[in-house]
């Protein structure tokens, strides 16, 4: 709470008119902190309304799960990818969110640098519905149609709920294995009979080979790589995070996204 009302100081000036966080234990899946809304009784703004679990569109916060994918196959950080106005047909031409191309760039500085063009590409090369198969096994529930995306999925076009895609961040931090989020360590009855508790490892699956899982960590902790966009905004002093924003469009949303060993955000 404390959080969303110093976050909040910084983006009125933006005309922001709500925020929402929600932090989970990757290893366990229990969620450490959840907060719906800036203000419950504000319902000019859906206060009420819980956006942790809310659809929302992600933005290029969903980038790194199209790249997880990719990663899957035969292309991996070091992979050029061409930073070139490019028409993937139809008339689809995404621009990057400068206006700038940078002609050959490796996917590592693609994707830690959030540029649109290669990501529509790496999307291309990984697979759509490979792309939302990859998702699913991180947690997301929401894709559940392939047919309904086209390439625009990749800069956030489909929606997710932010306590899933959470979940999944947490699983890159995680080595690969996820775990299903849980608000509840004990359930009683009235009685004290124990209705359900909590057993750690029950909920955890692997879901990603960790090689991929330490790939998309590390281009997403890399301050150096990622410095001549953001500079050092996304540096949190003395952790390694892995952390990745994410805009919509007309600026509707604002997502920051990320993960260490033992907190996703």
């Amino acid at each position: 709470e404390d959080s969303i009302v110093e976050g909040s100081k910084k983006l009125d000036r933006y005309g922001a008119t709500n925020a929402a966080l929600v932090s989970i234990d990757p290893k366990t899946g229990q969620v450490m902190a959840m907060v719906g809304s800036k203000d419950y009784f504000d319902t000019a703004h859906d206060g009420n309304v819980n956006v942790t679990i809310a659809n929302r569109q992600p933005g290029s916060s969903f980038k790194p799960v199209a790249y997880a994918t990719a990663f899957k196959k035969q292309f991996n950080p070091a992979y050029p990818l061409f930073d070139l106005k490019t028409d993937f047909g139809g008339g689809y031409a995404p621009s990057n969110y400068d206006g700038r191309t940078r002609g050959p760039v490796s996917a590592r500085y693609a994707l830690a640098n959030s540029l649109n063009i290669p990501a529509v590409k790496i999307l291309a090369l990984a697979g759509i519905k490979n792309t939302i198969q990859t998702a699913k096994d991180l947690g997301i529930t929401t894709l559940t149609d392939p047919d309904r995306y086209g390439l625009a999925l990749v800069l956030g076009g489909g929606e997710v709920k932010p306590l899933e895609l959470c979940g999944a961040y947490g699983t890159f931090g995680n080595g690969g294995n996820y775990a299903t989020a849980t608000p509840f360590l004990k359930i009683l009855d009235s009685k004290g009979k124990t209705l359900y508790e909590f057993k750690e490892g029950g909920n955890v699956k692997a879901a990603l080979d960790p090689q991929i899982a330490y790939e998309i960590t590390d281009i997403l902790s890399d301050n150096n790589v990622r410095r001549d966009i953001f500079g050092s905004s996304l540096v949190v002093p003395g952790y390694k995070v892995a952390v990745k924003t994410g805009t919509t469009q007309e600026f509707h949303d604002a997502w920051t996204a990320g993960t260490t060993a033992h907190l996703a955000t």
